[in-house]
């Protein structure tokens, strides 16, 4: 295994069983300023990413022992945020649709170019650095394509998700950050006649214009630098399934006259190409944005939202199903407990009522990103309203705002357990020294739950890995 230095560059874990190959990549990613990790194995693989930050995966389809595919699926349960790359010698859409189903970033064919594999993997490393700023993924473990809730606003959307599922009308899902819209999209899928084909997304945001049109309608070779070879985007890769654009509203003006061809025509020709091609995609796009004000301020074509609002379903925030909170919030305790190693976790009802009693501005990501936290956190399988007091309390003031019906509940169980960091006697101490002692003192309470996990510690904390081992750094924790 070898490793080049790059202190603040991007690192790259780069995985083939073949040497000279992985030697050759390794050159080009730090002539190209990002450190490259060299692994000959997915064995290794795997050993490298839970020692250290990885911010893209670029591993070989076929290696002996674990398959690129194999270890894409373990990447994909244990560090979800991380994209992962196959480079093939058989690559065909067939084998990319395969990838993509089971969430690879990109796919790169051998032999290579220089410029082909930078493209790539820059890619890959904008879109980790979107997925690291907006992170909402939960391990595979944890995922599903239920909705929960029994509140009326949930069932008028789970209602209107089933209606629209039996059609291939476009539709537009829209709510508020953390509200659930791509949970949504895949119910929708997988409730569909399309749910035997592939599921593809497209996060609008995670991409450069330069990069977007690319990703979303292919290339030819020759179409720019780096486009050694026909590439098939991820409008035909969705081909037979469903195609969702995540965070629509962000899309360029120059991509939207492209996708509107799309939507209308169900045709398009790859960037370079002169070829028109025919797909069958449904389209399925989300936003949290107010697109009608987009279209008003011009930034948004009015044709485009008219194609793609043909069925509106709006995902409610938590604030407005309060009572959904607790099936949620047990549902999250039964699946995060084994996929953070504690199957035993529950949640006691005094808990669930301090739960129930926050307005989470983060929706039910915000929700289910706590009830990781106490699970991990607790030195108990049992999880009362005493402990999540303390760690409501430790939390940033604008994580949970207690709703004012709740406060005599919270209050109860704050005074069986006063907050973190209550009569420390550390008045002299300067507000910069008081909040490093107060990180410190939270990166170790986080290592030694998480038994000097550090992927699973910033997972408890809820910070990018990158963001944990500068602060482990910073503060002088070993």
């Amino acid at each position: 295994m070898t490793q080049v230095d790059g202190t603040n560059a991007p690192k790259v874990l780069v995985v083939d069983d073949d040497s000279a190959v992985s030697r050759v990549l390794g050159a080009l990613l730090t002539q190209a300023g990002i450190q490259a990790t060299l692994a000959s194995s997915g064995e290794q693989a795997l050993a490298v990413l839970a020692a250290q930050p990885v911010d893209v995966v670029v591993t070989d389809l076929k290696m002996p022992g674990m398959s690129g595919l194999d270890l894409l699926g373990k990447v994909q349960e244990q560090w979800p945020e991380t994209p992962v790359v196959l480079i093939t010698a058989h690559g065909t859409v067939a084998t990319a649709v395969e990838a993509m189903k089971k969430g690879a970033a990109d796919f790169v064919q051998k032999p290579f170019e220089r410029d082909e594999i930078l493209y790539v993997v820059k890619k890959a490393l904008a879109a980790a650095s979107h997925e690291n700023a907006h992170p909402s993924r939960l391990p595979a473990a944890a995922q599903g394509t239920t909705l929960l809730g029994s509140s009326p606003a949930m069932r008028e959307c789970d209602e209107r998700l089933t209606r629209a599922a039996r059609g291939v009308a476009s539709v537009l899902l829209r709510g508020e950050s953390g509200t659930g819209k791509e949970l949504a999209a895949r119910a929708l899928h997988e409730r569909s006649d399309r749910k035997d084909g592939p599921f593809v997304v497209v996060h609008a945001a995670a991409l450069p214009e330069s990069l977007l049109e690319s990703e979303l309608f292919g290339h030819e070779k020759g179409a720019f630098t780096g486009a050694v070879a026909r590439k098939p985007g991820r409008v035909e890769l969705a081909d037979g399934g469903t195609l969702f654009l995540d965070e629509l509203g962000d899309l360029p003006p120059s991509v939207q006259v492209k996708l509107l061809r799309v939507v209308q025509e169900r045709q398009f020709e790859r960037l370079g190409g002169t070829q028109t091609l025919k797909v069958d995609v449904r389209f399925v796009a989300a936003t949290h944005r107010d697109l009608e004000a987009l279209v008003k301020a011009g930034t948004f074509r009015e044709d485009l939202f008219f194609r793609l609002n043909v069925i509106s379903i709006r995902l409610p925030p938590l604030r407005e199903r309060p009572g959904d909170i607790e099936v949620l919030a047990r549902h999250f305790c039964a699946r995060l407990g084994p996929a953070n190693g504690r199957p035993d976790a529950q949640l006691e009802d005094g808990a669930v009522t301090l739960l129930a009693a926050q307005t989470w501005p983060g929706n039910v990501r915000q929700l289910q990103n706590f009830v990781e936290r106490l699970v991990v956190m607790s030195d108990t399988p049992r999880i009362d309203a005493a402990f999540v007091s303390r760690e409501l309390a430790a939390q940033s003031p604008l994580s949970a705002t207690p709703a004012a019906s709740a406060a005599p509940a919270a209050a109860i169980a704050a005074e069986a357990s006063p907050p973190y960091g209550a009569g420390t006697g550390s008045g002299d101490q300067t507000l910069d020294a008081r909040r490093r002692e107060a990180e410190k003192a939270a990166l170790v309470e986080a290592l030694r739950k998480a038994n000097n996990n550090r992927t699973l510690a910033a997972r408890i904390l809820g910070v990018g890995r990158r963001t944990l081992y500068n602060k482990l750094k910073e503060l002088g924790v070993e």
